[in-house]
């Protein structure tokens, strides 16, 4: 029976990246649309990149990055690999009820020193100020199921901060962010606990 749940979780989780990947290709359309038309902003659509150390949308003081991006560090990443990290994001409240992530984006970015600071900011309960763009060019992204659950496919060998949130009941606040780092082998799976 486990197995069953399993695998139909699996189906589920696939099918749900398939619509994701048809979201970013539209996303990725539009994004090049607006370049062609000589947009400045993207502040007025509806397209936005997940971000998971920019915890936008409080009121707080935003935290400027110390470590300038390290381009050099980040050359001689691989964007794209075959391992894959898939896992469940949850949270447990003060009261101790626990929350299931569903509908969450998951970011798997590299464990450089530049994310390092945004993770320990991040940690610490605050906001930074947002990535510089060519780092999110190394970070995978991916949507929980309705049970929390997910897949990051397509990530090079090497080591990674695995992030994500959740949304508290009421829909006005998030939980603290989630992060765990994990080393990925050339190829490799990894599960992750995502939780707090």
């Amino acid at each position: 029976m486990a197995r069953r749940e399993l695998v139909a979780r699996r189906e589920l989780v696939a099918r749900r990246e398939w619509m994701m990947a048809g979201k970013l290709r539209l996303g990725v359309l539009a994004l090049m649309v607006m370049a062609l038309a000589g947009c400045e902003s993207l502040s007025t659509g509806s397209f936005q990149m997940p971000d998971i150390f920019d915890r936008s949308g409080s009121d707080e003081a935003v935290v400027k990055r110390q470590i300038p991006f390290p381009a050099e560090e980040y050359a001689q990443l691989e964007k794209r690999g075959t391992s894959a990290i898939q896992g469940r994001l949850t949270y447990r409240t003060p009261d101790g009820q626990t929350l299931v992530g569903s509908d969450e984006t998951i970011s798997v970015a590299p464990a450089t020193r530049y994310a390092a600071e945004a993770a320990e900011v991040a940690l610490s309960g605050r906001k930074i100020e947002p990535a510089d763009p060519r780092a999110r060019e190394y970070t995978h992204y991916a949507e929980t199921d309705d049970n929390g659950y997910f897949v990051v496919r397509g990530i090079p060998a090497g080591v990674f901060y695995v992030a994500g949130s959740v949304l508290l009941p009421g829909g006005e606040s998030r939980s603290p962010i989630i992060i765990k780092q994990i080393e990925l082998g050339d190829g490799q799976t990894r599960d992750v606990d995502l939780s707090r």
